[in-house]
């Protein structure tokens, strides 16, 4: 009985622990910084946000790169999908985007998480930002194959079929696939669109990105086109 009693105590100790969850409290500051930034100069309502993580952080000509639409970048650090769903109230609802891009995944694999538990975080990311807009448009842009990162392709595969069943049967959640252009003939990530991390791409790695988003948001995001005046009506 003792030993029960005991046992039982462990339990009851260790029990707050596994509650807890994830801690998303590292991202503290540059959540922070987002909303500083906002308080300097609000953006519009109805723009594309881009967020997620690094991928997103370093895609620093996304206004060059869709020049017709309005966007707002809020990629940071070496996040996880689930650290975008955390920090949604702050940095998705505000903004009340026409339309949402989404990249994560990668660094969540590395970190241990299954692809059922990537599929899944992205469920619950569109279930977070649904509840302040029921109808936004949401394009996962899947988890692209990288150099230094080789070792999870098969994860990141099979994390990507997962997400783009899911999203076929979901209205207005698209699955935009980067891969077939980001690895070569035998399938391997392809060298040449990395900065010298391997991880990280370089402007030929985003181009392929931006051709592959720009139809999606001809499709889903209209009103955010930026709007033509006179003066600049054919330039």
């Amino acid at each position: 009985m003792k030993r029960l009693l005991i046992a039982a105590a462990a339990l009851l100790l260790a029990a707050p622990v596994l509650a807890r969850g994830p801690d998303h409290s590292k991202w503290e500051t540059d959540i922070q910084a987002f909303e500083t930034q906002d308080k300097a100069s609000a953006p519009a309502p109805g723009a594309v946000l881009f967020i997620g993580s690094s991928s997103i952080r370093f895609w620093k000509d996304l206004s060059t790169d869709f020049p017709r639409f309005r966007v707002i970048n809020r990629g940071f650090g070496g996040s996880d999908l689930d650290d975008a769903t955390a920090f949604a109230g702050r940095i998705v609802t505000p903004y009340k985007p026409a339309a949402i891009v989404l990249y994560a995944g990668d660094n969540d694999l590395m970190n241990g998480d299954t692809p059922e538990q990537v599929r899944d975080d992205f469920v619950a990311f569109v279930g977070r930002v649904r509840k302040d807009q029921p109808h936004v448009p949401v394009a996962f842009i899947s988890i692209k194959p990288s150099v230094s990162r080789r070792a999870l392709l098969p994860n990141i595969l099979k994390s990507n079929a997962l997400i783009r069943e899911w999203a076929s049967r979901q209205k207005d959640v698209s699955f935009i696939d980067i891969v077939p252009q980001m690895v070569d003939a035998h399938g391997e990530p392809r060298p040449e669109l990395f900065i010298e991390d391997g991880l990280h791409m370089n402007r030929t790695g985003y181009a392929i990105w931006t051709a592959k988003v720009e139809p999606w948001l001809e499709l889903h995001a209209k009103s955010a086109e930026v709007k033509q005046t006179p003066n600049n009506e054919g330039q």
